[in-house]
């Protein structure tokens, strides 16, 4: 199995694009390995969760400035799986105070604390057009080898 594998798909940026990339992302991911693994299972949840909320903020806090966003997968050795979503508007995020009573603001705090219970590490980087890319890196555990049959000894 290669050493990198990488996948992208672009959307609209609208609402009903938010589980379209979450159902991509999850079916890359089954793709690429075996997500039903123990240990796996709980981190897609925690994956499928970040890119909800990383598409979202590209939908709702662009203002009408990026048509589409993007999101992108990278799997390097099956050690370190980065997620980005890309998008056209050039303000950087920040975290917004959270008031008792609003309903909304709290994606990046959500992104944060589960990146950072999983080991990984949050970057924005601007794109040459003007955008941004908002990376969740996450430590992916190693591919499942099956062990070898063992045999009794005569």
């Amino acid at each position: 199995m290669a050493d990198h594998q990488e996948a992208s798909l672009t959307l609209p940026s609208a609402p009903e694009s938010v589980p379209t990339a979450r159902r991509y992302v999850t079916g890359v991911l089954a793709e690429w390995g075996d997500t039903e693994a123990p240990d796996r299972a709980e981190l897609l949840g925690t994956v499928q969760l970040i890119v909800s909320e990383l598409a979202t903020n590209a939908v709702v806090h662009t203002f009408g400035r990026s048509p589409s966003f993007t999101v992108v997968l990278r799997l390097d050795r099956h050690e370190l799986l980065r997620i980005g979503v890309t998008d056209g508007h050039p303000r950087m995020p920040r975290r917004l105070p959270a008031a008792v009573q609003q309903d909304n603001g709290r994606g990046l705090i959500i992104i944060r604390s589960l990146v950072a219970e999983s080991g990984g590490k949050i970057t924005v980087v601007p794109t040459g057009d003007g955008g941004k890319t908002v990376w969740a890196e996450l430590p992916w555990p190693g591919q499942v080898v099956p062990l070898a049959p063992r045999h009794a000894e005569e």
